[in-house]
């Protein structure tokens, strides 16, 4: 059994140093939701992993960490996805769709795709052939979350206690969610994805008390959210850097949350 980087007792939260690609710590039919965004193949400067690969490199280290997640998952349990649309760097890919194609086969079943306008995005031009027809190129400003499960939809497991507003609810399962990006700078990590995403996830497809894994935890952002939301959380990350990171952030986290707790309470 692999020692967690970080491991606390209330929440339940562990964080793993480890490749997931490997990981044998993680029991079967454990999971009941895993919320990721895995490395997009852009050449981010990652320390611990290439993000160049071939295309078609890329598709098989896919399909072996999403094989690893369909053993983890319960049998209804779920898996959020968050991948481009699409790849216009070194040809054109369509990821999204192919991604899906191999989850399919591994026999994750389909639900639905949530489509992520990201608000705050830098509008990117790659007009090909400028005013003309003979070879323009067209890019969509979006990212999309890509819903599956393992065998049935239904959830029959864990507390049964969900913690949705009729508000979200009715705003989140609209499958066109706008919100803003997160700032690079600001967390200090080369792709992180904004605490909302795995928020509006954990709350719409997971009970109180339920546990939510990330495979690429990176700066620690759905470990937190999870913590926000009463989850038990799992995170696993290659680079011990991230991992550094992602423990800051989640005791910073717990520091202010005990803090709050304590000015409330204040005679």
């Amino acid at each position: 059994m692999q020692t967690p980087y970080l491991e606390l007792a209330e929440p339940s939260c562990r964080l793993y140093q480890t490749d997931t690609l490997t990981v044998d710590f993680i029991p079967n039919e454990s999971v009941d939701l895993i919320v990721t965004s895995p490395p997009y193949n852009v050449q981010v400067e990652y320390s611990a992993h290439a993000d160049d690969m071939s295309y078609e490199a890329y598709l098989e280290f896919c399909e072996r960490w999403m094989t690893n997640c369909f053993r983890w998952l319960r049998s209804d349990g779920r898996f959020c996805l968050n991948v481009p649309l699409d790849k216009n760097r070194g040809g054109q890919q369509s990821v999204g769709a192919d991604l899906t194609s191999i989850a399919k086969g591994i026999g994750f079943r389909y639900h639905s795709t949530i489509i992520w306008n990201e608000g705050n995005i830098s509008r990117r031009t790659a007009w090909g052939s400028w005013l003309s027809a003979s070879a323009p190129y067209v890019i969509a400003p979006v990212e999309l979350i890509i819903v599956l499960y393992k065998e049935q939809w239904k959830k029959c497991s864990g507390s049964g206690q969900s913690d949705l507003t009729s508000e979200e609810f009715i705003e989140w399962t609209n499958g066109l969610w706008t919100f803003n990006g997160e700032s690079k700078k600001k967390v200090g990590h080369p792709a992180p994805f904004p605490i909302e995403l795995p928020k509006r996830c954990i709350k719409l497809f997971s009970f109180v008390d339920d546990l939510v894994l990330d495979p690429f935890a990176g700066s620690g952002t759905t470990l937190i959210a999870g913590m926000m939301l009463h989850r038990r959380v799992i995170g696993i990350e290659i680079d011990p850097n991230y991992c550094e990171l992602a423990k800051r952030r989640i005791e910073d986290y717990l520091y202010k949350r005990q803090y709050a707790l304590e000015y409330t309470h204040e005679p």
